[in-house]
């Protein structure tokens, strides 16, 4: 295995960690065996970065991860997050930011996950009616009070970081990058450059799309979130079906799987980032460890950047009325 420091206040890490997210909601059929299989063979492996948060299926990702690590947990960075307010059946309830629930919901995590402190703790979602300050404060003094080690905040514009930062020194900021979803490179990897932040990007292989594990919208089950997200909808699919060849040719000159290229490029991109593809099967962990063994040559990182470029993709990362409520 391979480590990266994420971020300037002593957090060392995998160089790939685990998101475990899919494991409980959104994509495929749930299979508590094979996640928690997936989780103990992602540790023989050296993964040490699990990311989980408290609205994915309302929790029960987080007892399944803390099942998953009993007697496992030592050496472990477990990152979990909160403020993305979900309902019972995955209702989506906006955002909670308060200082006085911050606390709240980091005890009802720890308990939900079994452990005594949280390594890598996340506001999830920017709450607009709340000052950062406020809610990174409240933060702040949960690492005063030994719950949590390091701070972080996902989805947060450039300013919102500075402002953050400023109030308690974060060691990750944590946000959509892959080949197809550039937007972090414009203003947010400089900022975290310049201020000493790392990068975790989560859906690093564009949700599975980019492996090339789905050859029409047919290969998505009925109840699978993706069909929600513009790039996955009628039109946009197919259009973004082009967008694989050059992943693809690189790959069968390297031996390679696509995703192992997708996420190689990544890596490639600075190496204060680490990548956390989500999977609930020991097969394709174990794929996507692989990409630790390719280096691509500066020609193959400049040709994938020149054959997806910023805006390549056809659709929305997200529904629009999502992405406004980001306000990045």
């Amino acid at each position: 295995m391979l480590y990266r420091k994420l971020g300037s206040q002593g957090l060392t890490v995998s160089a790939l960690g685990l998101g475990c997210s899919g494991m409980s909601s959104d994509y495929g059929v749930r299979d508590d065996v094979e996640s928690t299989a997936t989780v103990h063979r992602a540790i023989e492996l050296g993964v040490t970065l699990f990311d989980t948060s408290d609205a994915y299926a309302a929790g029960r990702n987080e007892e399944l991860l803390g099942s998953a690590i009993k007697g496992r947990r030592d050496g472990l960075v477990i990152a979990s997050k909160f403020g993305n307010i979900r309902g019972p059946n995955g209702e989506r309830g906006g955002t909670n930011g308060h200082p006085d629930y911050v606390p709240q919901a980091c005890e009802k995590s720890l308990a939900r996950l079994g452990v005594e402190v949280i390594d890598l703790y996340y506001i999830h979602r920017v709450d607009p009616d709340v000052p950062i300050e406020d809610t990174v404060g409240a933060m702040g003094r949960l690492v005063e009070e030994g719950k949590v080690r390091y701070l972080g905040v996902c989805e947060a514009g450039p300013q919102t970081i500075r402002r953050a930062h400023a109030t308690h020194p974060l060691s990750a900021v944590q946000m959509e990058y892959s080949l197809w979803t550039r937007d972090a490179e414009a203003e947010i990897l400089p900022v975290l450059k310049e201020l000493g932040i790392g990068l975790v990007p989560y859906s690093p292989l564009g949700r599975g799309f980019l492996t090339g594990a789905f050859g029409s919208r047919d290969d998505l089950i009925a109840t699978d979130r993706r069909h929600a997200h513009p790039r996955f909808q009628e039109g946009n699919f197919e259009k973004n079906l082009a967008l694989l060849e050059p992943i693809r040719d690189i790959a069968a000159a390297r031996g390679a799987t696509n995703g192992q290229v997708v996420l190689a490029w990544l890596l490639a991109q600075w190496e204060g980032l680490v990548p956390i593809p989500g999977t609930k099967r020991r097969t394709y962990l174990e794929e996507n460890l692989g990409a630790l063994d390719v280096t691509l040559e500066p020609d193959e990182i400049e040709s994938l950047s020149r054959a997806l470029p910023p805006g390549a993709a056809s659709g929305l990362r997200y529904p629009e009325f999502q992405l406004k409520k980001l306000g990045i």
